[in-house]
């Protein structure tokens, strides 16, 4: 079955291995905890989650732990009975029960008291709840997904979180990694909010200028995709233009990426705008995460016309030229010869336009960083 990722958009190395992870994991009814900086799009992650598992047809219920009373925190989770508090007129089903047969996701259960920790344990063993002022328990079959932002093994060790709960709900840990890890999704979805943006202000599309798209390529994000989310809105209302330049940039960014002129040429050239991908739903607005992650395909960057100074990705009229073995002779002598000497060409070009930074040439080659790192040492690089 095709995994169904609608509103998350990228196409890093980082977040394809969490949908390799989530195509697994989504089928079974095992319990996930997703970790994450805040703004990075958890609850779309788990919402992905939702969708691609057999409870798909049945509710999803989110409730944010950290935005709620601790004194109410109780009531919404299990429900209450008539009388058993001041103003409970009547009784009331908690979110356990609302989401019955399908999944319930407990946003920064990190945040959650000690004493409502207790309970939601009792619902993973026993698979039933009891309403405040009840005196009978009640079997619910749910699917418990949590996430935090916060190191729950940190938790425990301080004593704020229950070490048997951490354990109950880390069966299947997913981890979202920040923006900043994710190399050129921060164009990608640049594009995908401008054009969001734009669209609904009624106004010609923007586009970034290169120096623009340098920036963003060095800004760590600490807001990460909220915070980009929200500086494009910002620039889809105060730019006059149709090109967003640096002089439009807030100069917390400036100042974080230093100066502009030693920073590297973007690696990626703007993407094509896409209508249809204004078409895709807002992020939900309720939870902690309600930023797009997401994945849209977007063109592939054109590939370089040489691995340095090497003939053997030279593009003719009819697109890419492949080596013969003529090219291997006069290059390399063998095959593993020329092989190696060709990933080592792409491999130093890849650091280059990344100014060293391994995360970045890690992505532009499109493997994982430790592989990256593996080859340069094998290498003596």
């Amino acid at each position: 079955m095709k995994l169904n990722t609608s509103g998350i958009i990228g196409q890093s190395t980082t977040l394809a291995d969490v949908f390799k992870m989530l195509a697994k994991v989504a089928p079974t009814d095992s319990t996930v905890l997703v970790t994450g900086e805040s703004g990075t799009g958890k609850e779309l992650l788990v919402r992905a989650l939702h969708d691609n598992s057999r409870r798909a047809d049945k509710p999803f219920v989110p409730i944010n732990c950290g935005a709620i009373p601790k004194e109410l925190l109780e009531s919404e989770l299990f429900g209450h009975e008539k009388g058993a508090f001041t103003n409970a007129l009547r009784s009331r089903a908690g979110r356990f029960e609302l989401a019955d047969g399908g999944t319930i996701f407990l946003d920064e259960i990190g945040e959650m008291d000690l004493s409502l920790q207790v309970k939601i344990l009792r619902v993973l063993q026993e698979r039933e709840i009891e309403r405040v002022g009840g005196g009978a328990s009640k079997e619910v079959d749910v699917r418990i997904v949590a996430a935090t932002n916060r190191d729950l093994e940190a938790e425990v060790a301080a004593g704020r979180f229950r070490e048997d709960l951490f354990y109950r709900l880390n069966v299947i840990p997913l981890h979202l990694p920040p923006l900043r890890e994710r190399g050129g999704d921060v164009l990608l979805l640049s594009r995908f909010f401008l054009d969001r943006f734009c669209l609904k202000k009624e106004r010609p599309p923007l586009t970034l200028d290169p120096q623009v798209r340098s920036v963003f390529m060095a800004y760590p994000w600490p807001g990460n995709v909220r915070e980009l989310e929200n500086l494009m809105e910002r620039l889809s209302i105060l730019v006059d233009g149709d090109v967003v330049h640096i002089d439009d940039l807030p100069a917390k960014i400036l100042t974080q990426v230093g100066d502009i002129s030693l920073l590297p040429e973007s690696p990626m050239p703007e993407p094509e705008v896409l209508p249809e991908a204004c078409e895709v739903a807002a992020p939900p607005a309720s939870g902690e995460d309600g930023s797009s992650a997401g994945r849209r395909e977007p063109p592939s960057p054109t590939p370089s016309a040489t691995a340095g100074d090497m003939p053997v990705a030279a593009a003719g009229q009819g697109g890419f030229l492949w080596p013969t073995l003529q090219t291997m002779n006069e290059n390399g002598g063998n095959l593993k010869d020329f092989l190696d000497a060709v990933e080592l060409r792409l491999i130093n070009e890849a650091l280059q336009r990344a100014d060293g930074v391994k995360n970045q040439a890690a992505e532009l080659l499109g493997i994982k960083r430790t592989t990256l790192i593996e080859k340069l040492k094998k290498k003596g690089v």
